[in-house]
């Protein structure tokens, strides 16, 4: 505090003198005005000195706040905020007034603005919808190019004008409601999901929101967090892009299924210049591989989806065809046992080959001319087991990648009741070219193969497929 006399210039200093400048008291009552003055900070000095003389003028209120030098050379903030007092011939006589250090309210209220306009750059140049709203789904914040990306102003969806998930397609809204109620009900939980909004003109938008639990600015309760991006060009770019992979696949496909019908004409253009039975049944059996690889590609070109194959319509076209193809008379029935399953090429085509090869075999040794029989096949999925894969993911996110891969295991039957096998024929050493295959195939699949005697000749063969 101080009470100056305006006309010899004598200052009494009283208060927290030591604590705020570093002078003793007694150093201190040695300071007149121009003292005082010299002490300001060079920057702040003259708008202090020029409140000054007009408050000697006018007489009145004197506020100003300035940077002060302390004993030890540094600066504290001040606010000085005094009085100037007149006589009775209107002449300042008498001064008083109080200095006070507001050197932490003026750094923290510099960070504030420091930190406000480091907010408004980032926002400037976020591409997104940056939002904060309480687990009851009212919008405490919205803010970024909300404007852009929904259509509506930022104002619309604080004053509950328009609510974001109304905006939410029909298709998507089930799926983006099960996520905020995950949300709610666990504190942990981090999400990321792509959903369409309808943009206030009407269009359809893809984006792409990250969104999680925080506290309020108080601490004391939980909110919801996150951002909103505009991803429709790269969805559209996606769909673009599978468009044409899908059509380059259906065109691969197409080709192959043409090579292999062009393999197949030459395979009985050969087979027309020999007569001879085994020559003619070694070139029977070529063309009835061809059609059983030739069919895969038939439906895979014919389905929607490129790289999983329906086997079960799968087996109900090879098996009606092998009959067409065998080299006996139509005596022979052979009955599916098949559950719906889809395969992917690299298990259905060499699955497809190894039915071909057994039917086939049975067709041609387990019934002799003139008898008759059954020859069954039986596929199912004995169950499945986790994979673990070495994939880092550090963070709970709803519709990111699995660190797991679902393993489909299976089994095929094959049997027949026809003549069966000699006792000491072994399958796995056989001369025959087409259990040679079977075995083959059988190790390319992974898988284990076995065989049974008795009243039927059974092959069991197990295999697994990555879901």
């Amino acid at each position: 505090m101080y009470d100056c006399d305006a006309g010899s210039g004598k200052i009494d200093w009283a208060g927290a003198i030591l604590q705020i400048t570093g002078y003793s008291p007694e150093e201190f009552k040695h300071l007149d005005p121009e003292g005082w003055l010299a002490n300001i900070h060079e920057e702040d000095r003259e708008k202090a000195s020029e409140t000054h003389e007009r408050c000697m003028k006018t007489g009145g209120n004197y506020f100003e706040e300035y940077r002060f030098r302390k004993k030890d050379g540094s600066y504290f903030h001040a606010e000085d905020n005094g009085f100037y007092l007149l006589d009775e011939n209107n002449r300042v006589h008498r001064i008083v007034g109080v200095i006070k250090d507001i050197t932490e309210v003026k750094l923290s209220s510099e960070k504030l603005k420091e930190s406000e306009e480091r907010y408004r750059s980032f926002m400037k140049n976020f591409r997104g919808i940056a939002f904060q709203e309480g687990l009851d789904s009212v919008p405490i914040l919205v803010d970024g190019i909300v404007k852009e990306i929904a259509g509506y102003r930022a104002e619309d969806f604080i004053s509950g004008k328009v609510d974001w998930d109304r905006i939410v397609l029909p298709e998507d809204r089930e799926r983006f409601l099960e996520h905020r109620k995950k949300l709610i009900n666990d504190p942990l939980l981090l999400i990321e999901h792509e959903y369409r909004i309808r943009h206030g003109n009407g269009r359809i938008k893809w984006v792409r929101e990250i969104i999680q639990n925080v506290s309020d600015t108080a601490g004391r309760k939980r909110i919801l967090q996150g951002s909103i991006y505009d991803i429709t060009k790269q969805k559209e770019a996606e769909e673009s892009l599978t468009k044409v992979e899908e059509i380059r696949k259906r065109e691969i496909h197409h080709r192959i299924k043409n090579n292999l019908q062009v393999i197949f004409s030459l395979l009985e253009l050969q087979a027309e210049r020999f007569d001879d039975k085994e020559v003619l049944e070694a070139f029977q059996e070529s063309k009835s591989r061809v059609i059983a690889m030739a069919i895969i590609y038939e439906e895979l070109y014919q389905s929607k989806n490129n790289e999983m194959l329906n086997f079960s319509a799968y087996l109900q076209k090879l098996t009606s065809l092998l009959h067409s193809y065998a080299v006996r008379e139509d005596d022979v029935d052979i009955e599916l046992d098949t559950e719906e399953t889809f395969l992917g090429m690299d298990t259905a085509v060499p699955l497809g080959i190894i039915i071909n090869e057994l039917v086939t075999n049975s067709l041609k040794h387990a019934f002799p001319p003139g008898t008759g029989g059954e020859i069954r096949i039986q596929l199912r999925r004995t169950g499945e087991h986790d994979e673990k894969k070495n994939i880092n993911n550090g963070i709970n996110m709803i519709g990111s990648k699995s660190s797991v891969n679902k393993i489909n295991q299976y089994s095929l039957i094959v049997s027949d009741n026809g003549l069966g096998f000699p006792e000491n024929f072994d399958f796995r050493n056989s001369r025959s070219l087409g259990l040679q295959l079977v075995n083959v195939l059988v190790e390319q699949l992974e898988g284990t193969i076995e065989l049974e005697r008795g009243t039927e000749t059974v092959f069991k063969i197990f295999f697994k497929e990555n879901d």
